[in-house]
C-alpha cells in the first residue's frame, strides 16, 4: 500500500515515513475497500453474481481506483447479458490506468467480432421495443421481442426475469418456471428471480392435486371432438339419456296422429312450412352474413389498434433506440481512435440530451462522462484557442460556440467563461452577458476576471 501523499511505500505505522502524513483512516478506508473486493471475487466464482455486484459497487465507493474491482465488476456485468454496462467499466477503468490494464483485452474481445457487437445492439433494441410494449399493455407483443432477446443473448438475465413475469401474468406457470430457472444457472442468488420462483411455485398445482383431478373426471369421443367430463355427472347423463328417448318416442307418436289428418289439413300445414322454411333459410344466411360482416369489422378494427399501437411504440421507442446505439458508435470511435477528439465530441453533443437527463439509465450514463471526460482535456483546449481567436477577430458567434464548449468540458478554465460574457457583451446581448459575469464572480470570486465583471456588469445597468 502507498501513500495518497507522496506515494512512499507505507509501513505498519499510523504515519507516512516518507513524508509524515496521517494514513491511519486511509490504511483502514483501504483495507475494507479490499476485503469488499474479496467478497466480491468469491460471490462470484460460485455463480451469485447479484451479491458480486453489491460488494464490487461498495468497494469501488471507497476506492474508486481499485482497477481489480472495476475489471471484474465490468465482467460480472457481462456474464449477466449487461454488455453496455459492462463496456462503461472497462472504459472508465482504461481511463484510470491506460498501460498494462486487462481492460484493453476485453474491449478489443467486443472488437475484434463485429458481428456478436452488432448482436448485442439488437438485443438491447429489442429489450427497450419490449419496455416500450409493456408500458402500452402490448404484452403479447413484449413475449415476442423479448424471445428474440434470449435467443440472441441467452445469459441477459433481465430479459428472462421480464419474460417470465409476462408469462406469469398470463397464468403460464410452467413456461415462467422454466425462464426463472435458466435466470437462476446464470446468476444464483438473485433475489427478483427467487422470489418469482416462489410466487410460481405458490401457484402451480402439485402433483396430487393434478392426479385427483384426473381421476374425477371421464373422456368420451363425440363426433370428431373429445369431450372431458366429472365423473360425478355419469348419472345425470344416463338421466339425460332416458329423457331424450321418451321425447323421441313423443314425437314419433305426435308425427303419426299428423298422417292420420284428412289430406287438406295436411296440404296447408305442408305449404306453411315449406314457406316457412324458406323464410328461415333466408334469414338464416342474413344472419349469418351479418355476422360474418360484423366478425370481419372486429377483427379489422382489432389489427387497426395492434397497427397504431405498434406504430406509437416505435415513435416513442426511437429516442431511446438512437440514443444507446449513437453511444456505442461514439465509444467505438474513442477506443479505436479512428477521429480526433472534435470528431468524437461533436459525435458526442448529437446524443439526446433530454434523453440523457429524464431517462437514461445509470450505466448509459457512466459511459457517456468516461467518453467525455477522456476527450475533455483536448477537447477544452482546442476550442478555447479557436473561441479566443474568433473573439479578437470580431466573429463573436464563432466565439461563443467554442468558449461554450471549452467551458462545459474544463469547468475549471474561468477564462472560458469570462470570455464567453465578452463575446456575448460585445454582440450586444447584455442580459446574457451579465448572466454569464455573474457566473464569474460566483465560481472565481476575489479574481482579477471577478473584479472586471464587476465593472462589466455595472456599464450595463449605465453607473
Amino acid at each position: 500500500m502507498f501513500c495518497y501523499n507522496c506515494g512512499c511505500l507505507l509501513s505498519e505505522k499510523d504515519f507516512c515515513t516518507g513524508c509524515g502524513a496521517d494514513v491511519g483512516l486511509y490504511k483502514k478506508i483501504m483495507y475494507v475497500s479490499n476485503r469488499f473486493y474479496n467478497d466480491g471475487l468469491d460471490k462470484a466464482q460460485v455463480r451469485d453474481l447479484s451479491g458480486a455486484v453489491t460488494s464490487l459497487r461498495q468497494c469501488l465507493k471507497l476506492n474508486k481506483y481499485h482497477i481489480d474491482a472495476r475489471n471484474l465488476l465490468g465482467l460480472v456485468y457481462f456474464e449477466r447479458g449487461e454488455v453496455v454496462a459492462a463496456l462503461s467499466e472497462w472504459i472508465m477503468s482504461k481511463n484510470t490506468r491506460s498501460e498494462k490494464n486487462i481492460a484493453d483485452d476485453y474491449i478489443e474481445m467486443l472488437q475484434n467480432n463485429p458481428g456478436r457487437l452488432d448482436t448485442y445492439k439488437q438485443t438491447i433494441k429489442k429489450y427497450n421495443m419490449a419496455l416500450t410494449y409493456c408500458q402500452q399493455d402490448g404484452q403479447d407483443l413484449a413475449v415476442i421481442q423479448l424471445k428474440k432477446v434470449v435467443s440472441m443473448n441467452p445469459k441477459f438475465v433481465q430479459a428472462r426475469q421480464l419474460l417470465a413475469l409476462l408469462y406469469m401474468n398470463s397464468q403460464e406457470w410452467e413456461k415462467a418456471k422454466k425462464e426463472l430457472e435458466r435466470a437462476l444457472r446464470i446468476d444464483a442468488n438473485n433475489t427478483i428471480t427467487l422470489r418469482y420462483l416462489k410466487e410460481v411455485g405458490e401457484m402451480m398445482p402439485t402433483e396430487e392435486e393434478r392426479v385427483k383431478k384426473r381421476r374425477e373426471a371421464v373422456v368420451y369421443q363425440s363426433g370428431n371432438e373429445t369431450v372431458i367430463q366429472p365423473v360425478g355427472k355419469k348419472e345425470a347423463a344416463g338421466l339425460q339419456t332416458i329423457l331424450n328417448i321418451a321425447i323421441g318416442i313423443a314425437l314419433g307418436v305426435g308425427v303419426a296422429w299428423f298422417l292420420l289428418l284428412p289430406s287438406q289439413i295436411q296440404q296447408v300445414k305442408s305449404e306453411s312450412n315449406d314457406r316457412y322454411r324458406e323464410v328461415s333459410e333466408q334469414l338464416d344466411a342474413k344472419t349469418v352474413e351479418v355476422n360474418e360482416l360484423t366478425a370481419q369489422i372486429d377483427q379489422l378494427n382489432e389489427e387497426k389498434k395492434d397497427l397504431t399501437n405498434s406504430l406509437s411504440a416505435a415513435q416513442e421507442a426511437n429516442a431511446a433506440i438512437e440514443a444507446n446505439t449513437d453511444l456505442i458508435e461514439v465509444a467505438l470511435m474513442y477506443m479505436n481512435k479512428t477521429q480526433d477528439e472534435l470528431v468524437i465530441a461533436d459525435a458526442l453533443e448529437q446524443i439526446d440530451q433530454d434523453y440523457l437527463a429524464n431517462e437514461a439509465s445509470e450505466s448509459f450514463r457512466n459511459l457517456y462522462d468516461a467518453v467525455k471526460v477522456g476527450i475533455g482535456t483536448v477537447v477544452a483546449r482546442e476550442s478555447y484557442n479557436v473561441g479566443y481567436n474568433a473573439f479578437r477577430t470580431e466573429d463573436y458567434d464563432t466565439a461563443i460556440t467554442n468558449l461554450a464548449r471549452a467551458y462545459d468540458y474544463n469547468p475549471k478554465n474561468g477564462e472560458a467563461l469570462y470570455n464567453l460574457g465578452n463575446a456575448y457583451n460585445k454582440k450586444g446581448e447584455t442580459q446574457k452577458a451579465e448572466e454569464i459575469y455573474k457566473q464569474v464572480i460566483e465560481l472565481f470570486p476575489n479574481t482579477e476576471k471577478a473584479r472586471k465583471s464587476e465593472i462589466y456588469i455595472k456599464e450595463i445597468h449605465g453607473e
